[in-house]
């Protein structure tokens, strides 16, 4: 689950990590309002006003403005909020802007110039550890300074039965040629930054920039936070700031019916049972020259009501041609599907794709049959490759 930068912010905040201050607002209006309580909460004169979406690079499509005065504040709160809001991270449509933060300007002068650091806390799989990703480019994509500059990214790895160690953070620190107060200050950020990561159980905290101010403060001025769904069950106070504006909502529509679904961009569409059979169909649809639609796993029961359900989700993507329900009997008898299935599309009525139904294992001969004889524009398959071929044949 992912949140807003402003939910990020105050959740690291929680933990002792120092943030750029600031407060959300819905319009314009709001916008001056909160402008004005954080002048005289930080004493900030100009403002940053940050398009609040799930998506990154929002500078990049004009979601990032700096106001120098209350007008200006207003001015470029209102052109932001209702926007569509394209970068690099969205679809060509964008993504409509429903919220701003108003934060302050730290980017103040004083004794040293500001810098930038890229940092993020993530897990890496090939060691099974936890990892702090950083390093002294800021501000930029780091799949660029990856690119171009690899030598200048930084990993340290932690195991977690150990946790960061006091040595591991000063050594951030030390990479990052900080020295002082401000590499106290960051040795301070690195431990707090990971226990937020911890504790929250989150999959991905990536801010890009942390800031070493002009008085050698560290603070997130940016927050990319994204949470582990199978442990929000230990944060309801977490799960309540969910955006379901910000999610597919065909997707979100699937999860309130209990389907596992993700939507794709290709021409068939997937009914499945078992994340490991799903992957699998998906090549398959590949190798017979089609595009999965989608990834749908029904799960263990796969009644008339659950297949209806999925046949309503799958059929609301225009751009399915045909639909592939490949279910494994082991569980669940396949006789019981094809029912289902039949069931399914006679409540439905008419359903203008070609359907092409594969059933193996328990009682898959009495579903085909059912199939077979049902008398509807069903296609029966025993076989993968026997599916593969008539998917094939009613794509071309």
């Amino acid at each position: 689950m992912n949140l807003h930068e402003y939910q990020g912010k105050e959740l690291l905040s929680s933990f002792g990590v120092r943030i750029q201050r600031g407060i959300v607002a819905q319009s314009a209006d709001e916008a001056v309002e909160a402008a004005k309580k954080l002048t005289e909460e930080t004493g900030t004169g100009w403002h940053v006003i940050k398009a609040q979406v799930h998506a990154g690079g929002r500078g990049k499509g004009g979601g990032v403005k700096l106001a120098k005065n209350l007008d200006e504040v207003k001015d470029l709160a209102g052109q932001i909020i209702g926007m569509n809001l394209v970068t690099p991270q969205t679809s060509a449509e964008g993504k409509k802007v429903h919220q701003v933060l108003v934060a302050e300007d730290v980017y103040y002068p004083g004794d040293n110039e500001p810098e930038e650091y890229y940092m993020s806390v993530l897990l890496n799989r090939g060691s099974g550890k936890n990892m702090i990703m950083y390093s002294t480019e800021g501000g930029m994509d780091i799949e660029e300074v990856a690119e171009k500059t690899p030598h200048l990214i930084f990993t340290e790895e932690v195991d977690p039965a150990l946790g960061l160690l006091p040595f591991q953070a000063r050594r951030v620190a030390f990479n990052l040629g900080l020295s002082g107060a401000a590499f106290k200050e960051m040795t301070k950020f690195v431990t707090a930054l990971y226990t937020a990561y911890v504790k929250s159980d989150a999959s991905l905290f990536e801010i890009n920039p942390v800031l070493k101010t002009s008085d050698d403060k560290i603070m997130a001025v940016d927050s990319k936070v994204t949470l582990d769904d199978n442990a929000l069950y230990r944060h309801k106070d977490l799960a309540e700031l969910r955006d379901k504006r910000e999610e597919n909502p065909i997707e979100v529509e699937a999860g309130e019916m209990g389907l596992n679904y993700v939507d794709l961009d290709g021409n068939v569409g997937c009914m499945v049972n078992g994340a490991g059979l799903a992957m699998a169909t998906m090549d398959l649809i590949k190798q017979a020259g089609g595009e999965p639609a989608n990834f749908l796993d029904v799960g263990g029961t796969a009644d008339a009501a659950r297949v209806e359900a999925a046949f309503k989700i799958i059929l609301k993507d225009p751009n399915v041609k045909a639909i592939l329900i490949n279910i494994f009997g082991g569980i669940v008898r396949c006789d019981r599907v094809a029912q289902g299935v039949i069931d399914a599309y006679k409540n439905m009525g008419n359903i203008n794709v070609p359907i092409i139904v594969r059933l193996q294992g328990t009682n898959a001969d009495i579903a085909k049959d059912l199939i077979d004889n049902s008398g509807l524009d069903v296609l029966s398959a025993t076989e993968f490759q026997e599916a593969a071929d008539k998917v094939q044949d009613v794509l071309s």
